[in-house]
C-alpha cells in the first residue's frame, strides 16, 4: 500500500495538534484516510490503543492509557467512584476495572480493552460536580473529591463501605473535600442521613 510522505507528514501534525492520539471517526474529520491510518500503522507511526483509537508511535508512553482509551471512546463517561478516588490520590484500593458514570437512557458501551464497570447515574447526581482533566492528550471528565466521596457512600453496598469511610478520612485529610461541599453533594445524592455521623466523628475525633 503507497502512500504519499505528505499525507504522512500531515496526519502526524493533526495527531500532534491533537496530544498524539485520536478516534478513527476524529481522524476522519481532519481529513486524514482510512488507508493512511492503516499504512501508518503497519509502517509503525502509529500504535493501535483500541479498536479505533491510534497513538503517535514517537511520542512519550503514555501515563494512563486506560484513562486515554476510555475518554476517546466513550466522551460521555465520568471517571467516578473507585477510579475517581484513585485518580484524586484519596484511596489505597487499586481499581481492576475502569468506573464510569453514564446517563440510564445511554447504550452499555461496548470496549475490548481496558474492562470497565457502568454505573448509571441521572439528573444532578450525573451533571454536578464534574471536573475536566487532561490525560494524555484526552480531555476526561472526572467528579471532584467531595461529589465523589457522596457518590461512594451511595453507592457503599456495591463498592463496600470501607472504601467509602476512607475516602472521607483522605478527602478531609488532605484538604481536597470541605465539610460543605461533602453536605451539599449529598443531598443531591440522597445520603446526608447516612454520611453526617461519620463527618461529625471525623469533626470530633
Amino acid at each position: 500500500m503507497y502512500v504519499s510522505k505528505e499525507k504522512i507528514d500531515n496526519a502526524i501534525n493533526v495527531f500532534k495538534k491533537h496530544g498524539g492520539i485520536l478516534r478513527t471517526s476524529e481522524a476522519l474529520d481532519e481529513g486524514i484516510y482510512r488507508r493512511t491510518l492503516y499504512h501508518m500503522e503497519e509502517k509503525g507511526f502509529l500504535t493501535k490503543l483500541e479498536r479505533g483509537v491510534y497513538k503517535l508511535s514517537d511520542t512519550d508512553m503514555l501515563s494512563n492509557p486506560d484513562l486515554a482509551i476510555v475518554a476517546k471512546k466513550i466522551p460521555k463517561a465520568k471517571l467516578c467512584l473507585v477510579s475517581a478516588l484513585d485518580f484524586h490520590e484519596m484511596t489505597t484500593e487499586i481499581p481492576h476495572k475502569v468506573h464510569i458514570a453514564l446517563p440510564r437512557t445511554s447504550r452499555d458501551p461496548k470496549l475490548d480493552h481496558p474492562p470497565i464497570k457502568v454505573y448509571r447515574f441521572s439528573g444532578d447526581s450525573l451533571t454536578e460536580g464534574i471536573e475536566k482533566h487532561k490525560v494524555d492528550g484526552a480531555e476526561i471528565q472526572v467528579y471532584n473529591p467531595a461529589k465523589t466521596i457522596a457518590d461512594c457512600f451511595k453507592f457503599r453496598n456495591k463498592i463496600g463501605l470501607d472504601i467509602a469511610m476512607e475516602a472521607l478520612a483522605q478527602g478531609i485529610e488532605q484538604g481536597k473535600a470541605s465539610y460543605s461541599d461533602i453536605m451539599k453533594y449529598a443531598k443531591i445524592c440522597r445520603v446526608k442521613t447516612v454520611i453526617k455521623p461519620y463527618l461529625e466523628a471525623i469533626a470530633h475525633g
